[in-house]
């Protein structure tokens, strides 16, 4: 789910301790925190660093691979898996990103992280990551972008970022997705998919609690909740007017990672590296804790689209190929196995795209580990109990 470089110079003593306590919904920065000021724009050299290592790996591909893989000179491909897909991350991403944009220029991110307050206090971080953690229910790419503006501005420094990041990689994240997944699997798995959805929802509680216990260890308490002094509301057109010109600047900023990235990553697919490398580690995997018969359902699970795996466990289920206990773990561990490759597929370009390249890294691998660790546990408990 690189190291990350800190960007723009470092805070004052009375920023800094300004930024490690946070301040509750409602507060306003303090008389040592530089309000606008914030740190440098992530690109810089981590970005053409990342730019140039594509462009590297690109030619050692063609060193490597004298013959171009099959069907990749169909203009018909490139339409259906390249340039079709692509426009559609992008108007997603973009929405998000918009939508985040005008939250914060409406002012609203004081009111989200309101709903929240109780869990982020316990969790001693800043209105801003609730903001965050309530718009990440609906759109990553909008929690993202609130994030990254907040600590950008100074009103979050790079330890609450990451702790508010793994925040909403835990509970938001899990029922984002599972309004597009529960029915499918339900009809292919019926009761077994309930035991999968209840012990991811469980992985995704031991997440969400783990952070807020870190967070209560390593972060000093929060404020007191203070009410919000009276401001001018702005009107739309005021905001659309400041709103604009910063989404343009961050749209063209992500574009210029995004589409190599993207490019990159549809080669590598093409040429089998993502087929190659979820079944060497699905069989890897699966062939040392699971019979021979539930190691299909893992490789579909990662190689195929998501619906192959649960299709492939719902026929073995019902021709009593495999009993209940081994689909669940089977299933438990391709959500593992698919993981990192899926994470590499369509994750990795918006994140470093939204952040640095090397910031996005780094919080994508810290946010999917957390994840490969919590479902491994569960398994560990589900095995150990059922």
């Amino acid at each position: 789910m690189s190291s990350a470089t800190q960007h723009g110079p470092q805070a004052s003593p009375a920023n800094h301790a300004g930024q490690s306590h946070g301040h509750g919904p409602g507060r306003q920065p303090g008389p040592g925190r530089r309000q606008g000021a914030g740190r440098k724009n992530g690109g810089g050299k981590g970005l053409w660093i990342a730019l140039g290592a594509l462009v590297l790996a690109g030619a050692l591909y063609l060193v490597l691979i004298p013959a171009l893989p099959p069907g990749l000179g169909r203009p018909g491909l490139w339409w259906d898996k390249l340039i079709l897909p692509l426009c559609k991350t992008l108007a997603f991403i973009a929405a998000g990103l918009l939508v985040g944009q005008v939250i914060e220029g409406l002012g609203w991110t004081a009111r989200l992280g309101l709903v929240v307050w109780p869990l982020v206090r316990q969790a001693r971080l800043p209105q801003e990551a609730g903001a965050a953690f309530s718009a990440a229910f609906a759109s990553g790419v909008a929690a993202n972008t609130l994030l990254y503006t907040a600590w950008q501005e100074g009103r979050l420094n790079k330890r609450q970022l990451v702790l508010a990041n793994l925040l909403n990689a835990s509970l938001p994240a899990f029922f984002l997705h599972l309004p597009t997944t529960f029915f499918v699997v339900y009809a292919l798995l019926s009761q077994v998919a309930l035991m999968y959805f209840g012990l991811t929802l469980l992985a995704a509680l031991l997440r969400c609690l783990g952070v807020v216990g870190l967070s209560r260890l390593i972060l000093p308490p929060c404020p007191p909740l203070a009410g919000q002094p009276g401001s001018r509301a702005k009107a739309w057109r005021e905001v659309w007017r400041e709103t604009w010109p910063k989404f343009l600047g961050r749209l063209k900023r992500l574009l210029l990672i995004i589409l190599p990235v993207y490019l990159a990553i549809f080669v590598l697919a093409q040429g089998g590296f993502f087929a190659w490398l979820g079944q060497a580690l699905a069989r890897w995997v699966s062939s040392r804790v699971l019979p021979a018969e539930a190691v299909s359902v893992v490789v579909f699970a990662v190689v195929a689209e998501f619906t192959s795996g649960f299709a492939a466990a719902g026929a073995l289920l019902q021709a009593g190929s495999l009993g209940i206990k081994e689909v669940v773990i089977a299933l438990l561990i391709g959500n593992v196995v698919a993981t990192p490759v899926r994470a590499l597929r369509h994750q990795l370009p918006h994140y470093m795209g939204i952040y640095s390249p090397g910031l996005g890294t780094q919080l994508l691998v810290m946010g999917q580990g957390a994840r490969v660790l919590s479902v491994v546990l569960v398994t560990l408990l589900f095995a150990w109990w059922y």
